[in-house]
């Protein structure tokens, strides 16, 4: 497996996909800004959608993918556990929905519980979830099929599927002035939608390695009891960010239009997130799970200080130039029509936040990938229930003094916590080692970050004025802005070897 390769086809269409969502989200800003119907909808789409994260980016790979591929070599039984989840998956999820859909106002209530106070809000909601949430059903299968494709090193279409997403909302949204307060229900709709086509895209082509078979008498063996005993912990460990997020939603629902900024905020860095956090993990599994079963040392330790540099090397300056120009950046994005100026500082006060702990987060989808590859689920879990505990305790205790802006800084104190903690238990357990070339490599990107969030900060500067809530091309220059400094890291840590060219063909 190539690791710069493979890590690049899955973030390319994982681009397209959150620059599609930009689009998206620029429209949802012009026509619902940060008001009541933003809020109410948010709340919808975070719910299926945080369930969509929790199973495709990466999570039920950490169950599915080392149990899978181990058995690669036996068609026959692969198959038939395979098949044996597939369907398993279908009845829970299926009465899962069913549950919730009849107890709607209660789970919104658990989810939402400040739209209380407003009712229209609340019943607008309710109904807007009852909408959205089968896209629950369909994108957990569609994930199921993402997972089988992952396994056999097939990552462009897993990563492709979600622009199906975002070319549906924005085909609705297209017609935002005519639909007018009925904008939202028509979303909503959209939602479930994709959900269906997802999951009939992804069945045509994982029918050339897996055939499912619908049917509802069959034996739950050891390796399906181990499966779901390995999937709740890794959904919970895996996740934790989304986790951390979903109950940031929850307590923000309190204060108006927080909700929203909180939206926005997370919608900017989730696009560095997905390469240097989520596609890393998704990439290493399979191959990682070969080398753990087969006890490849070297190689084990190859791939791993490999992924860490390759997830630093990105989400670092990333974090860096968030850091910097955080307002510019999302008034730029999201700064027109019923956005205002308010809108635009809050969320950007929310995105400073949330950069300080991105490397964090990329970091626990990585060391916790390591974990995974050795079906070890547990110490990730018990770290991320940890954090998620450490995440409401800080939040709920400073929340009336501070506001909404404690949920950005809870959740990146408890995502740090995570992360360290991950590594000293991988290091406790020696399943872990620094290798030469990462203690060279780390330093030099640290370097290079810095240069180039100097000269980012210069960029940004010298064009202040077209940065401007008021202006009419911020958006290209922000594009502008963010070209050059990208091409200046890469001079940079070309030039003083943080990245090699002959990196992208070396393989692991």
């Amino acid at each position: 497996m190539n690791l710069i390769k493979s890590t690049s086809t899955f973030s390319f269409f994982t681009i397209i996909s959150r620059l599609l969502g930009y689009v998206r989200d620029i429209l949802i800003a012009v026509f619902l800004g940060a008001g009541p119907l933003a809020d109410a909808f948010f709340v919808a789409f975070r719910i299926p959608n945080t369930f969509r994260r929790l199973f495709s980016e990466g999570t039920f790979n950490a169950a599915f993918v080392p149990s899978y591929s181990s058995l690669l070599n036996k068609k026959k039984q692969s198959d038939n556990f395979a098949n044996n989840i597939f369907n398993l998956l279908i009845l829970g999820l299926f009465f899962l929905v069913i549950i919730i859909e009849i107890l709607m106002p209660l789970f919104v209530f658990l989810i939402a519980p400040g739209f209380e106070g407003d009712l229209p809000k609340m019943e607008l909601a309710i109904t807007l979830t009852r909408i959205t949430f089968p896209f629950l059903l369909f994108i957990s299968l569609a994930s199921f099929f993402s997972a089988i494709l992952n396994t056999h090193n097939k990552f462009a279409i897993a990563s492709a599927t979600p622009i199906i997403l975002n070319i549906l909302l924005i085909g609705v949204l297209l017609f935002g002035k005519v639909l007018n307060d009925e904008l939202v229900y028509y979303l909503s709709y959209a939602v479930t939608a994709s959900g269906v086509l997802q999951f009939i895209f992804l069945y045509f082509f994982v029918k050339k390695y897996f055939s499912p078979k619908i049917k509802f008498s069959f034996k739950i063996d050891d390796k399906i009891k181990i499966f779901f005993r390995k999937l709740l912990p890794s959904i919970f460990s895996s996740g934790v960010t989304q986790i951390n997020i979903l109950i940031g939603t929850i307590i923000a629902s309190f204060q108006a239009s927080a909700v929203s900024y909180l939206y926005y905020a997370d919608r900017v860095y989730q696009i560095n997130l997905a390469i240097a956090g989520i596609a890393i993990g998704t990439v290493i599994l399979p191959q990682l799970s070969k080398y753990v079963k087969s006890q490849k040392k070297e190689k084990i330790n190859l791939i791993q200080n490999k992924a860490l540099e390759l997830s630093l090397f990105l989400s670092i300056p990333a974090a860096t130039a968030l850091l910097i120009a955080s307002e510019e950046i999302i008034s730029s994005l999201f700064g027109y029509g019923s956005f205002d100026e308010l809108s635009v500082k809050n969320s950007a006060k929310a995105l400073f936040y949330f950069a300080i702990g991105l490397p964090a987060f990329s970091l626990i989808k990585v060391f916790s990938a390591f974990f995974f590859a050795r079906h070890n689920t547990k110490i990730p879990f018990y770290i991320s229930l940890m954090s998620v505990l450490l995440n409401v305790f800080i939040s709920i205790i400073f929340f009336k003094e501070i506001g909404f802006l404690i949920i950005p800084i809870a959740t990146t104190t408890s995502s740090w916590f995570n992360a360290i903690l991950l590594f000293v238990f991988l290091k406790k357990k020696n399943l872990f080692s620094f290798n030469l070339v990462f203690i060279d490599r780390f330093f030099k990107i640290l370097i290079a970050s810095v240069l180039m969030g100097l000269f980012f900060d210069y960029i940004i500067y010298f064009f202040n004025d077209n940065f401007l809530y008021q202006a009419n091309f911020k958006a290209i220059y922000l594009v502008g802005a963010v070209i050059l400094g990208l091409i200046f890291y890469l001079l940079i840590a070309i030039s003083i070897k943080a990245f090699k060219r002959s990196d992208i063909n070396l393989n692991y």
